[in-house]
């Protein structure tokens, strides 16, 4: 699977990330109206990060999802494909080890991490197959994987509304927000295309990740995947 029906090769992505990077963090809070930071607690839970572990936190932006590893006493690397996005990160945490680096060809040893993290970046990847088994070479046997990202409201009322404010209402509020607007249309082309809950578990189970499983955030809007490394 790939974006490429999305018309944007991966150097132009992360020019478009780079051009939002300064109000990033403050502009998805407006946008998801205030359950971005619902979500981000949800990942700090599945990812259960300890002292002495190492965490990979992928598609990290402003590492502003890395903060709660850190906190809780693990080293985690926060790791980006947008220069704007880490040099703004470096700014707020210079201390964070924030570290360049694509999805589809990490630049990390075999088996490194205890846990990798990714949430709201694998449906930006070029190749999302690739991406998912460069996330499981990194890991150690019996790390694990947490992605949380848009999916599909398993109620259809909300469906029919979410995919209104997707392509209605975001554009003009990004227009409000954002220093890049044109990014959010893109966004939300992004989230309608991607796969639904279980069509992303095959994917996972195919990269070789076992015990797949998800869990619904939000009524299905965003949705948690789980897998281990065996």
């Amino acid at each position: 699977m790939t974006r490429a029906s999305l018309d944007k090769q991966p150097h132009e992505v992360a020019s478009m990330f780079d051009g939002v990077a300064a109000n990033y963090d403050l502009t998805n809070d407006v946008l998801s109206l205030g359950q971005a930071r619902l979500w981000r607690k949800e990942v700090a839970k599945a990812v259960g990060a300890r002292p002495g572990q190492r965490v990979l936190d992928l598609a990290a932006g402003t590492a502003t999802s890395s903060l709660p590893f850190a906190a809780a006493g693990a080293y985690v690397v926060p790791c980006d494909f947008s220069l704007g996005m880490l040099r703004e990160g470096k700014k707020r945490n210079p201390w964070l080890p924030l570290t360049a680096g694509d999805a589809t060809g990490l630049p990390f040893k075999d088996g490194v991490f205890d846990t990798v993290t990714i949430s709201f970046g694998l449906r930006n990847v070029q190749d999302t197959d690739a991406a998912l088994r460069e996330l499981y070479r990194v890991t150690k046997p019996g790390g694990q994987v947490v992605i949380c990202e848009f999916s599909q409201p398993t109620w259809a009322p909300l469906r029919t509304v979410y995919t209104e404010y997707l392509m209605r209402a975001l554009p003009p509020v990004a227009r409000a927000v954002s220093s890049n607007p044109d990014a959010y249309v893109y966004l939300a082309e992004s989230i309608r295309e991607w796969p639904d809950q279980p069509a992303l578990a095959v994917l996972l189970q195919k990269a070789g990740w076992a015990k797949v499983a998800w869990r619904n955030l939000s009524g299905g809007i965003v949705a948690l995947h789980r897998g281990t490394k065996a």
